[in-house]
């Protein structure tokens, strides 16, 4: 019979692992009976790393190298849904500011709606629900920056200290 030890050090191959699992004595319960806590592991990270991929894709976050993409390649406009003194202190080099709380109803917004729109704020935070607004306004394409201008910072990208 096949032990976690053979398995672990190499010594078994696939086909004595088959074979422990085909003889009459050994039947396949009793290899999950016997190695409950080796199919518990894998099953647990498999779990947390499906779980990881469903919380990045449900969160509707891009990476600053994916806006930065988006701003050079698809013409994304890059919003700023800071408040104004946020904005003043610093914020991305080319972003419009347009503050989370008149962002609805706002004229400084694309009258295209098909335009890619790239959100941020100093966390990511308020530029995550910003999106969703905007998708529900119309633009399917809006989209915040994960991490907000924390993120951008840290990638080395630019960033403006007086207000524009």
């Amino acid at each position: 019979m096949v032990g976690i030890v053979d398995v672990v050090m190499g010594w078994a191959t696939s086909n004595s692992i088959i074979r422990a699992l085909s003889v009459p004595g050994c039947p396949p319960v009793k290899f999950i009976i016997d190695n409950w806590m080796l199919i518990l592991m894998a099953a647990t990270s498999g779990g947390l790393l499906l779980w990881q991929t469903l919380q990045k894709s449900q969160a509707g976050s891009i990476g600053t190298a994916e806006a930065v993409r988006l701003i050079n390649r698809e013409k994304a406009v890059l919003i700023d849904v800071a408040e104004p003194a946020e904005f003043a202190a610093a914020h991305a080099t080319g972003s419009r500011n347009i503050p989370l709380g008149s962002l609805e109803g706002s004229k400084d917004l694309p009258s295209n709606k098909a335009l890619p729109l790239v959100l941020m704020c100093p966390s990511g935070a308020r530029a995550g629900r910003a999106a969703g607004l905007l998708r529900k306004a119309g633009y399917e394409n809006a989209i915040a920056v994960g991490g907000g201008l924390a993120a951008w910072r840290e990638a080395g990208l630019p960033v403006d200290r007086k207000s524009a």
